[in-house]
């Protein structure tokens, strides 16, 4: 029997056992702890409080929070990445502040927040400068938070760089009450069709596409079917003798 204090006993890991090493290697992700900016704050294991709760998980809350802007020196190639691309901006007369909102470096990635109305310049400029060279975009992708006031849709480009071998983000942001970014088809042709469809899906109005259009949903449905907001619908299903409500009149957890 091993001694209570030694390496097999209660107070401490079994042989072998290195919880901080085992945790870093592993492909659970980072915790972000209390930094970034929260978005909203989830209350009860499943959100729902329409009902009893015996299990004590009701008294759970989780805060939702997004990854704020990161210190430099950033690490690694990213610092060249931001020192070009700002410098870059500056030559042809735009102030990097005035164009890049924040960069976030979370998990080991590079996003640069960009305001809107400079979206195609600085995409431009990562495609055509030398010492940048982000040739491929592999598509945009929309994410809706309803908490987040006047920033509730977000579309996420994601750059990458086959001379330098390098993947980067883009990420710009709308209100609900204005859904529009401009289309980046003119710069990278291939996100036609993904911008269809994060507008098909999202809401979102890409300002210079050549056709946007619905690409999955009827040209008639009403509705963006990926946005928090919308409403799951469906029929009731009958069994002999009993009935299973529709999805949007069971109980939420949402």
């Amino acid at each position: 029997m091993s001694d209570a204090n030694g390496a097999n006993g209660a107070n401490g890991p079994a042989d072998g056992v290195n919880p901080e090493k085992d945790l870093a290697g592993s492909n659970l992700p980072g915790q972000r702890g209390q930094g970034g900016e929260e978005i909203r704050v989830q209350r009860g294991m499943f959100g729902a409080g329409n009902g009893g709760d015996t299990s004590g998980y009701g008294g759970l809350v989780r805060s939702v929070r997004l990854p704020g802007p990161a210190n430099r020196p950033y690490g690694g190639w990213f610092d060249e990445v931001a020192d070009e691309l700002e410098g870059a901006l500056e030559e042809q007369g735009l102030l990097p502040e005035n164009a890049i909102e924040k960069t976030v470096v979370d998990r080991g990635e590079l996003t640069f927040h960009i305001e809107r109305e400079h979206l195609v310049r600085v995409a431009r400029t990562l495609r055509d400068d030398p010492a940048l060279r982000f040739e491929l975009c592999t598509g945009v992708s929309g994410v809706h938070y309803p908490q987040d006031k006047g920033r509730e849709l977000h579309a996420v480009y994601h750059l990458r760089s086959i001379t330098h071998n390098r993947l980067i983000r883009l990420e710009v942001s709308a209100p609900d009450s204005e859904p529009r970014i401009p289309s980046l088809v003119s710069v990278y042709p291939t996100n036609d069709w993904h911008e269809r469809e994060t507008y098909d899906f999202f809401g979102i109005v890409f300002d210079g596409h050549p056709a946007l259009t619905r690409i999955m949903m009827p040209d008639d449905w009403q509705g963006h079917p990926q946005r928090k907001d919308y409403p799951l619908g469906g029929i009731a299903v009958e069994y002999k003798g009993a009935q299973i409500p529709a999805p949007d009149q069971r109980r939420s957890y949402s």
